[in-house]
């Protein structure tokens, strides 16, 4: 009896020995770095595939079309994309990296999302009550969008033995808000295997 309850003893000893003595190393790589720890959409499928397809939209026809006809540049906003994937994708972030690519473009104008048109005009309403004549912004001013980009993102999942697949195929299309014409559809496709024996 006394020697199970020195062994019980001594084990616990060793396993909180064990935990107290490891550790967690941390080390700073640049943002750029690709990284797949899951096989899960991450940060560098977003970043590739919005920088890709932003891409393609620019360089169709319906722009330099729709500049010649306006003598300017067209404004767009990014509208919703749908995650309909079995796993959680955080679309956001995808919308801001689709944003930030057309903006830096340089070949269209942008407008705030509905969320953020509705803090500024809430803003605006201040305005009109608080702020001097000369410096208040006074509402139905705003510019309004001609395109809106929206799409969806899905995904097939296979599985054999040790081996998964993950098919990601993204869908975007850029539609006309005057007569609802689309005038562009990209599609992106991205396919990952992961081997998950325990001995590679």
């Amino acid at each position: 009896m006394i020697k199970n309850v020195m062994g019980l003893t001594l084990v616990g000893c060793l396993v909180f020995g064990l935990a107290a003595c490891s550790t967690t190393t941390v080390k700073r790589v640049d943002t750029d770095t690709v990284q797949d720890l899951s096989g899960n959409w991450n940060d560098t499928d977003s970043r590739l595939v919005s920088s890709r397809m932003v891409s393609d939209v620019l360089s169709k026809k319906w722009l330099t079309t729709y500049q010649v006809r306006h003598e300017k540049n067209p404004v767009v906003i990014v509208g919703e994309v749908r995650n309909l994937s079995h796993e959680h994708i955080n679309t956001r972030t995808f919308i801001a990296d689709l944003e930030r690519e057309l903006i830096n473009s340089g070949e269209v104008e942008f407008v705030a999302s509905s969320s953020e048109r509705n803090e500024v005009r809430d803003e605006r309403d201040d305005q009109e009550q608080n702020a001097s004549q000369s410096t208040r912004n006074i509402a139905g001013e705003e510019v309004g969008a001609d395109f809106m980009l929206k799409g969806q993102i899905n995904t097939i999942f296979d599985a054999a033995k040790d081996t998964q697949v993950k098919y990601y195929q993204i869908d975007l299309t850029l539609i006309n808000l005057k007569d609802n014409r689309k005038v562009w559809i990209g599609q992106k496709k991205i396919k990952k295997v992961l081997e998950t024996g325990m001995f590679r």
